[in-house]
């Protein structure tokens, strides 16, 4: 005698509906708009629905661009949304006199510190990121390769073309960065 034969003939009526239940194709009726619905599509998380992270709110309206001048050579970038861009923005314009670091990065001392909040320890910054070292309150542009290091922000990103700009001017500059 199999499983099957030993089970009363309700359960396996009602095993067969269950999974057929199971189906990939929904079993509901058309809306009425003739448009089939979809019914394995996940409803919306509370963050989702109310503009959290896959909010339909486009790059640009978050980002800030700057202008970042150098002598004669004038470049933007694009500052991510965060309290240390924030802050950032609030000190525009600035001028700096920036030194090279081991020829990966160039460094000026802000007048006031940016926030922290919502940063992790450190970052590992690409070339051509823009970013704040919190330890001595310097603003970065980065031209080389630097690797993780606690203390580092990214901020956002200049243009391309940018870095290897940046890299041919050797020793102190003056750098004004503004609103763009």
């Amino acid at each position: 005698m199999t499983l099957l034969q030993a089970w009363p003939g309700g359960v396996v009526a009602t095993l067969a509906l269950m999974l057929s239940g199971c189906s990939a194709e929904s079993t509901e009726p058309e809306s009425p708009d003739s448009t089939p619905r979809a019914s394995t599509a996940p409803e919306p998380g509370p963050s989702e629905s109310q503009g959290g992270p896959a909010s339909t709110t486009s790059d640009e309206e978050a980002d800030v661009q700057i202008q970042i001048t150098v002598g004669d050579q004038r470049f933007t970038a694009e500052l991510d949304e965060s309290a240390a861009s924030r802050d950032l923005v609030a000190q525009l314009p600035v001028t700096l006199q920036m030194r090279d670091h081991g020829s990966v990065e160039k460094t000026g001392r802000l007048s006031s510190p940016l926030s922290l909040s919502g940063q992790p320890r450190g970052a590992d910054p690409d070339i051509g990121d823009v970013g704040y070292y919190a330890p001595g309150q310097d603003l970065v542009l980065y031209y080389g390769d630097q690797s993780y290091f606690d203390g580092i922000v990214v901020l956002g990103r200049m243009e391309d073309g940018a870095a290897s700009r940046l890299s041919s001017l050797a020793g102190t500059v003056t750098v004004t960065v503004s609103a763009a």
